[in-house]
Order: structure tokens, then sequence, then C-alpha cells
């Protein structure tokens, strides 16, 4: 069985030979930089690229002989890719690579920054830090829907949330396509195009807190934002989805919903204001591609799956298993038979980058029994693999998921 045919296997909620396996197939699934670097180092591997594809959360692209050796059975398709590469350092003076355009600059306190063409600093890397966080809300201090409409398209996408510039040109959408079909033609992987969502988006554009205010203080704004945002990301995917279709197994959309503890919303208040914006975007999605939608959202959103179910959402990411409510054998017995879970194959706040091997190997074989019976379940650790986490344990989990997750054929 190839890696496409067991992952749309997997989709129909079939059993295929095992269970498929994903690393790097989305900005969750991934590995830090600098671990990939020391998982090379592990398996001897040398040479190679370790490429920066997401500078945010200083994600590593997985290399081809990675993806052999874990297993993996998926890749990512960007809608847009670095036009060039330049030679970079990790914080830990490891070697890497970046786009050309990223140039951080060090402030005297030993953090760095981007700035936007404005002078504005979008992001910051603390001295001795691991990431860059958003900091740049153009929105913030915006009001009333007066003002919001009065704003040009450009400030709205000029969010780290925006994901593509609004105005794609035609040698960027056939450039896309071009990829696209490439790897469907040339490889057995199945491909998940990236997108974003609108709810993340609204919140880096206003500010977190500014955002979840508006939901409870200034509603007729917050539903205006979104629906700005909703116009876009729709006359984005106008232009995308027709590069992609057939070529594309997956559509990936994403908006944490959750937090560690509980939903970010109540259940009541986003049924009322984001849900309605969400069912256009994933209806839109599901009437023009014949792609798997999944929906990225991470935390304790157990009171959420039934609308995602009934949306149209065909697989929730990460699955964050250490979070309230989030129990594997639940979710599975409850929604096991509606949606596919992509994820929660390790967790990543403990166990994986801090428990022994054999710990790892047996958080693996339970999850897997918790979620794989019947199809329907797609191999990830919860999030990103982080910087520390030992390579040995990485491998264990790969290993244990390829071991416990053979299904017996009759």
């Amino acid at each position: 069985m190839t890696s496409r045919e067991r992952v749309l296997t997997a989709l129909r909620h079939e059993e295929p030979d095992r269970v498929p396996i994903d690393l790097g197939g989305m900005l969750s699934t991934g590995i830090m930089a600098m671990a990939y670097n020391k998982l090379k180092a592990y398996l001897g591997i040398k040479g190679g690229r370790t490429r920066i594809y997401d500078y945010r959360q200083q994600l590593a692209e997985p290399e081809r002989e990675i993806l052999e050796r874990v297993g993996a059975d998926v890749v990512a398709v960007f809608v847009l890719e670095p036009k060039g590469w330049k030679k970079g350092k990790l914080p830990d003076g490891s070697s890497c690579e970046v786009p050309e355009w990223f140039n951080p600059e060090r402030l005297p306190d030993g953090s760095q920054v981007l700035r936007d063409d404005e002078g504005h600093i979008i992001a910051k890397m603390p001295e001795n830090g691991y990431y860059f966080d958003s900091m740049y809300h153009p929105l913030k201090d915006i009001t009333t829907v007066q003002e919001l409409e009065r704003l040009d398209e450009k400030v709205l996408c000029s969010s780290m949330w925006s994901s593509f510039p609004p105005e794609l040109d035609e040698v960027a959408l056939n450039e896309l396509g071009g990829r696209a079909k490439n790897l469907y033609e040339t490889t057995d992987y199945a491909l998940m195009l990236n997108t974003g969502g609108i709810y993340e988006w609204a919140q880096d554009l206003r500010g977190w807190d500014n955002f979840m205010m508006d939901l409870a203080a200034n509603q007729k704004l917050a539903e205006a934002l979104l629906d700005r945002l909703l116009e876009i990301a729709i006359k984005r995917l106008k232009k995308i989805l027709p590069k992609v279709e057939g070529y594309i197994q997956v559509i990936m959309t994403g908006d944490d919903l959750g937090t560690q503890k509980g939903p970010q919303l109540s259940p009541k208040l986003y049924r009322k204001i984001v849900k309605p914006r969400h069912r256009r975007l994933y209806q839109y999605i599901k009437e023009h591609t014949s792609a798997y939608l999944f929906l990225h959202t991470c935390g304790s959103v157990y009171e959420f799956i039934p609308d995602f179910i009934e949306m149209g959402v065909d697989i929730i990411n990460p699955v964050q298993v250490s979070a309230k409510d989030m129990d594997t054998g639940r979710l599975k017995r409850e929604f096991g038979k509606d949606i596919t879970f992509w994820g929660g194959g390790c967790d990543t706040q403990r166990i994986l980058p801090f428990g022994k091997p054999d710990e790892v190997a047996q958080e693996v074989k339970r999850r897997i029994e918790d979620l794989a019976p019947g199809g329907g379940f797609v191999f990830s650790q919860v999030h990103d693999i982080q910087a520390g986490t030992p390579p040995e344990n990485i491998m264990t989990m790969y290993e244990a998921a390829k071991r416990y997750g053979r299904y017996k054929k009759s």
C-alpha cells in the first residue's frame, strides 16, 4: 500500500495496512530545527539542508531521507515558497538555511526582531529564546465598524496570520499548481495544502486581548472584522483551489479555539459569532474541491466537536491529550465514526521531551489502541517536536507507531 493509499483509506474510516504517519505535513505536526539537526546527527545523516520553513516556530522542512526513516506518509504543500535561501544559524549555534528575505535585527538586549517596510517591529525572539512572537497588531486602536471599513485590504493582510498576500499573481498561482502536480505525479505521498483561518487572524490584527473583549462587548466590530477576513480568504481560495484540484488530498485550515483547561470562548458565543463565518469558509472549500477538510484547533475543544462535524470538517488536529476533556478513548467512542483524529499519538508537553524511551513507547501504544480501530486516525505527536527533545525519544516514538500501528487482517 502506498502512502497516499494508506492515508486515503484511513480517511474513509477503513483500516489500511498500518496507521499513517505525519511529520511536517502542516505547521503543528513538525519538528523544530534544533531538534531536527540533533536527530540527523543521531541517525548518522550527513549533509542535506536544514531549511527553516516557519520562522515563527523555527520549524525545519523534513527531508525525504528523514521522512523515509520515520515512515511518514504526508508532505506539505504551501501556497508560496521562498524564492531563495541563504545560510543561517540557530540559537544553539548549529547551521540552517533561511529564506533570503529573513533578516532579523539584534537589539542591545540580545533579542532579535523583524520589522515591516514601515519599521514596525512585527515579531520578536527574546535573548536565549526559541520562537518569534507576534508583536504588531495594526488594528489594536480601532473601535468602530466605520474605522474598519475605511482600512485598505493590505492593512488587514499585514498580520502574521494572514498566510499569504491577498493578490496572488498568475505566475505564483501557476507555480503552486506545478508543484502540486509534480508531487502528485512523482511521489506516492498524500499531499496537504496549508491555508489559514480567520479567527486567529482577527486576534492577531486586534491583539488577542482586544479581540476577546470585542467578542463580549463590541460584537458588531468582531463580526465586521470576521466578515472582511472571510471575504479575503474566499477571494484567495477562488484562485488557489482550481490550481491544486485533483492533486491535493487534504486541505488544512486552522483556528485555535481551546486552552489547556477549556474553550477560549463559550460554545454559545462561538455559535453566535464565529461559527457562521467558519461554516461559510468550510462550505466553500467543500464545494470547490474533492479534498478532505482538515481543521487544526489546539487545546480543549471537546465541546466544539459536534459543531465541527455538523459543518463538514473531516479531520481534527492536534488532539491535545493533556487538555481538559480530550481523553482519546472517550473521543473515539463518541466521535470516531464521524471525524478523523490526526495527532494525539504522543504527548509533547511532558512525555516526548522529558520521558524515558519506554514511557514514550507505552504512550504511543495507548493512543494507538484508543484511536486506531476502524481507521479514522493518522499518527502524529500532539504538536511540534520541541528543541530539547532527545532524538532517542523521537525515534522511539516513530518505531512504536510502526510497530503498534499494524492492523491485523483476517
